[in-house]
């Protein structure tokens, strides 16, 4: 009976609450999700690592270990290895933000390395992809060749017979060694300084995990179909992009 009685008024409200009929509330937790993310870091870091991984060196090092060591081995490996990097790095950028304003004078000298350092790598990947012509040998190519020396070295028919956390600490000092210096390491620096350190870390580690599952699953067979320049152009233009949206936050 009270249900029955009160059922009219909750269908009034509903039907007269603009904000109901004008914008779902799905849609608007969608609009605020997306806004975090991009603002936080989260999506810059995402885009940005996982453009510079597809085709690298530890890319092809996950994926040829996994045809001999197994799957769940190499992933394993390298992802604890890229984590602990990520970790590093994200540390690293963090140390320049951390500067006294006292010796900086008040100069956000963090947000201006992160605007250099995405310039440099922005210009310098489209020029190098602007070079790149049917003659010459491409970097992926390159990259792969170097992976499957490192591999070649250490994975023999002796270090296959070890137990399977071997295989993954072998797996881990390989792809961590492959990773220092890297142009995915230098960027998670850059946007670690001038963005939130922890959105930065958790999009840089699943755009790290999303590169190196597809590597496991199939990135060897992927590679013969990846084209440079298509990979080279979108690198560029989204660190160009990053340096833009992180300089006019400082005006």
């Amino acid at each position: 009976m009270i249900l029955k009685k009160s059922l009219p008024f909750v269908v009034s409200a509903l039907v007269a609450s603009p904000f109901i009929l004008s914008t779902p509330v799905y849609a608007s937790i969608i609009d605020v999700v997306q806004e975090k993310a991009s603002s936080s870091g989260l999506l810059q870091s995402f885009l940005l690592i996982f453009i510079s991984e597809i085709g690298d060196k530890t890319f092809f090092i996950a994926a040829l270990l996994a045809a001999k060591y197994g799957r769940f081995i190499s992933f394993t490996g390298s992802i604890g290895a890229l984590a602990i990097m990520t970790i590093i790095s994200t540390v690293l950028g963090q140390l320049f933000h951390a500067v006294p304003s006292s010796l900086t004078q008040g100069i956000p000298f963090d947000d201006y390395i992160a605007v250099l350092a995405f310039t440099y790598f922005g210009i310098k990947t489209l020029v190098d992809t602007s070079k790149i012509n049917s003659e010459s040998v491409s970097s992926i190519e390159e990259e792969k060749a170097e992976a499957e020396e490192l591999v070649e070295e250490v994975a023999t028919d002796e270090q296959k017979r070890k137990s399977a956390v071997a295989l993954i600490l072998q797996v881990f000092s390989l792809v961590f060694a492959a990773e220092i210096g890297d142009k995915s390491f230098l960027s998670t620096i850059a946007l670690s300084a001038a963005l939130n350190p922890y959105a930065v870390g958790v999009g840089a580690l699943a755009a790290h995990a999303s590169a190196t599952g597809v590597a496991v699953i199939g990135g060897a067979i992927l590679s013969k179909y990846l084209s440079e320049k298509v990979i080279g152009y979108i690198g560029g233009a989204l660190f160009l992009v990053f340096a833009f949206t992180t300089a006019t936050g400082l005006f």
